[in-house]
């Protein structure tokens, strides 16, 4: 007989506001919010304060402004909510047999099995009341027998609550929710379920599976899965990545620096679909150059962190500019991104606006949909394809 899955989703409540929060008592109950309120600016994250007067992540701080006119605006630091995150992390790497960290404030558990010693519910609990204790944030988790449905659970949960949905139960628990609750389905998707009469999960739960296959493609089979509480996916094993890389050996040792400038512009957004792919920010940025006469040399840059094309490209190319000074023919050139830490991109929300992260979002996904490089900047392609090595990748 088949073991019953165990699976721990945890979500950090209203992350950034909760450190900013602990630094700061005098923003508790306030309506806080993380970001710029300037013309540009926008909201990063907001208390549960903020959200009763309709302020939400990823709004215009003007408008989230003239929504709350008491709201408190802070810009951020990425670097106390990355040590606050690690906290987290090392207290469930401590209590946990295998865990998966899918961003900076999110983490599922998989606690199959644990309920022959001392109770899944029970370890889940104590777990929870161990990081409020230790790390004065609040916390929320959801246990039930798979990833779609312990999310779900979370998201009931809030604030700072738990919520079991029982071996058996996922059906009539999802059931009654509207369909903008089940992971994967935002808004484009609420809207065409809605012209299908679909506003309820009880009517996914319902219909044909084979009417939204033809509708939505395979993302309709996966809406009809998870909307009966169907979610084989693994737990993936955390790993703290330290770095990623990238690297071309040329086969005719060259000087032209308009080729190696697309190169590099090739290499780094190459790294930032991956960055934002794994959810990954960087804060070190390094080039490398081997000359002719084999002769290696680097330089690097420390920089707010990051994972926007926009804002790595320039620094590349600076880099580049200030290396690059034998004018000597170049035998390799490298890209790395340091000092990575898990992160969301819209944590960028802090410098970038609305329209700039839709249109990452929107690259992202069709690059990821229809292979890397299908939507590229021009100076990356032409030159950077005339010359580069398939055997050369992406290192860890």
């Amino acid at each position: 007989m088949t073991q019953e899955r165990q699976i721990v989703h945890i979500d950090l409540d209203s992350f950034f506001v909760s450190v900013e929060c602990r630094a700061n008592s005098k923003l508790l109950n306030k309506p806080v919010a993380i970001g710029g309120s300037n013309e540009r600016g926008v909201v990063a994250s907001c208390s549960y304060e903020a959200r009763k007067y309709g302020v939400h992540s990823a709004m215009p701080g003007k408008l989230a402004k003239q929504l709350c006119p008491d709201l408190i605006f802070i810009r951020g630091d990425y670097e106390s909510y990355s040590k606050a995150s690690q906290e987290v992390t090392e207290i469930i790497e401590e209590e946990s047999p295998v865990f998966e960290k899918t961003s900076i404030d999110e983490f599922y558990i998989d606690m199959t099995g644990m309920d022959r010693f001392f109770g899944t519910l029970k370890h889940a609990t104590e777990l929870r009341e161990k990081v409020i204790h230790e790390t004065g944030l609040p916390i929320s988790f959801g246990l039930s027998k798979n990833k779609t449905v312990s999310k779900v659970a979370t998201g009931l949960a809030k604030p700072n609550g738990y919520k079991y949905v029982a071996y058996g139960d996922e059906i009539p628990f999802l059931a009654p929710l509207s369909v903008r609750k089940i992971p994967m389905i935002g808004e484009k998707a609420a809207q065409n379920l809605k012209r299908m009469g679909v506003e309820k999960v009880y009517t996914l739960q319902q219909m044909p599976v084979q009417l939204l296959e033809s509708a939505f493609g395979k993302p309709g089979i996966m809406m009809w899965e998870k909307a009966n509480g169907i979610d084989l996916s693994p737990i993936t094993p955390y790993t703290d990545r330290k770095s990623l890389s990238s690297e071309n050996t040329f086969e005719k040792d060259t000087m032209d620096i308009e080729m190696l400038e697309a190169m590099l512009v090739s290499m780094t957004e190459n790294l930032c679909f991956k960055m934002r792919q794994e959810n990954f920010l960087t804060s070190c940025i390094s080039i490398k150059i081997r000359y002719s006469d084999f002769n290696t040399h680097s330089q690097q840059l420390k920089i707010p962190h990051t994972s926007a094309d926009h804002i790595l490209i320039p620094k590349i190319k600076e880099l580049f500019r200030k290396l690059y000074q034998r004018r000597m023919l170049i035998r390799l050139i490298g890209v790395r991104f340091s000092n990575l830490v898990r992160g969301h991109f819209q944590i960028n929300l802090f410098e970038d606006n609305v329209s700039q992260i839709h249109l990452y979002q929107a690259l992202d996904k069709l690059n990821k949909r229809y292979g890397d490089k299908t939507v590229c900047r021009a100076i990356g392609m032409a030159d950077a394809a005339r010359t580069f090595n398939p055997f050369n990748g992406i290192k860890s």
